[in-house]
């Protein structure tokens, strides 16, 4: 199969052809924008312009080299994507396995362009950062240029303590070969190493429009949304494709997670450390990141609709109670802190309890 197409972003594609054809496309892009709106799609999309053999505005989308990128067969194009952590311990050897899960990962999406963000424990590891030194060393295989688009940057690793490959790949950003051209995507560029992100140029994607994402949904969901439900995951969806295809079994489950904690929050102090203590101990990301991001967008909605603004989902009654816009944002700023600390090596059940204690007295 191919890609799908992408939708929206007509700006932003007006000005990245544009620096295209006058030859001012930066050689380290960083595409940024509110999670599932088609930053990855986009990359792929400028690496296809960059590839086509009759370009214009648009890739032709007819070529050789646009079939290709279609198809995620360009040899030039290199998609890295977070993966698990290599279990091998010579390093040779997790460089291999790195490229071998993001083959599987990239065979995956071929087979079903319609893909879900990997799980939280995925990462941008040292394996990854001399996987990209390695390739990008190489000379182009077809075209005149490789494209690298480094998908969820953020999770690019900080995380590690060795810094041996982190430099090599800042310097690498700072001095791409000169037939390289680097396109970052991240829904949350302040976790990007700072390092990294002063030399990338910001492209900033904004929410596609309703019915921008409705024309997708209807004509690449098989089966179609009969037009009741499609309006619903329109509404929730709030301009993201990503949120759309990702409102199954797992966004309910997080929802319902969060909504039960949000009951225990407001139920007391009892409530409140037994739902802690209920959480799994070590696993803070995953399902528990999960119910964190349900959580905030309960509480953004309940902001909205205490100013006037249509609610996208159901608000718990007891939410609407608290009336007070400052104190709801206030809420959803101590969410964002603690979906930040869950990255990091967090006792979750430690993390609930303080972030329960921190909303009750919010709210």
């Amino acid at each position: 199969m191919t890609l799908k197409p992408l939708v929206g972003h007509a700006d932003s594609r007006s000005r990245v052809s544009r620096a295209i054809r006058e030859g001012r496309l930066p050689q380290v892009l960083l595409l940024t924008g509110p999670a599932g709106v088609g930053k990855q799609r986009l990359a792929l999309w400028i690496a296809q312009l960059l590839y086509c053999e009759r370009p214009g505005s648009e890739p032709c989308g007819a070529c050789r080299s646009c079939r290709l990128v279609l198809g995620l067969g360009h040899p030039d194009l290199h998609w890295i994507v977070p993966i698990p952590r290599p279990k091998a311990a010579e390093p040779d050897k997790q460089v291999e396995e790195a490229a071998e899960a993001i083959a599987e990962v990239l065979a995956e999406r071929r087979a079903a362009p319609l893909y879900v963000p990997p799980d939280g424990l995925s990462a941008h590891g040292m394996a990854t950062a001399r996987l990209i030194a390695r390739k990008a060393a190489l000379t182009p295989v077809e075209g005149k240029r490789k494209v690298f688009v480094i998908g969820e940057a953020e999770r690019l690793v900080p995380q590690e303590a060795n810094p041996e490959a982190a430099n090599a790949l800042l310097k690498l950003l700072e001095e791409p070969p000169a037939d390289t051209t680097f396109v970052l995507t991240s829904a949350e560029p302040s976790r990007i190493l700072p390092t990294i992100r002063s030399r990338a140029v910001p492209l900033r994607l904004g929410r596609l429009t309703d019915d921008e994402v409705a024309g997708f949904l209807a004509a690449h969901l098989d089966p179609a949304p009969a037009p009741a439900e499609l309006g619903r995951t329109v509404t929730r969806a709030a301009g993201s494709i990503g949120v759309a295809l990702t409102q199954g079994d797992e966004a309910q489950a997080a929802q319902v997670a969060a909504t039960a904690y949000l009951d225990s929050v407001l139920s007391g102090p009892a409530a409140r450390f037994e739902r802690a203590l209920a959480q799994g101990p070590w696993q803070a990301r995953g399902d528990f990141t999960g119910m964190l991001d349900a959580l905030a967008e309960t509480l953004d909605d309940a902001a909205r609709g205490a100013v006037g603004v249509a609610e996208r989902r159901a608000v718990p009654a007891a939410l609407r109670e608290r009336t007070s816009p400052e104190r709801l944002l206030a809420a959803l700023g101590l969410v964002a802190e603690a979906r930040e600390a869950a990255q990091g090596n967090v006792n979750p059940q430690l993390l609930l309890a303080s972030l329960g204690e921190d909303l009750a007295e919010a709210l």
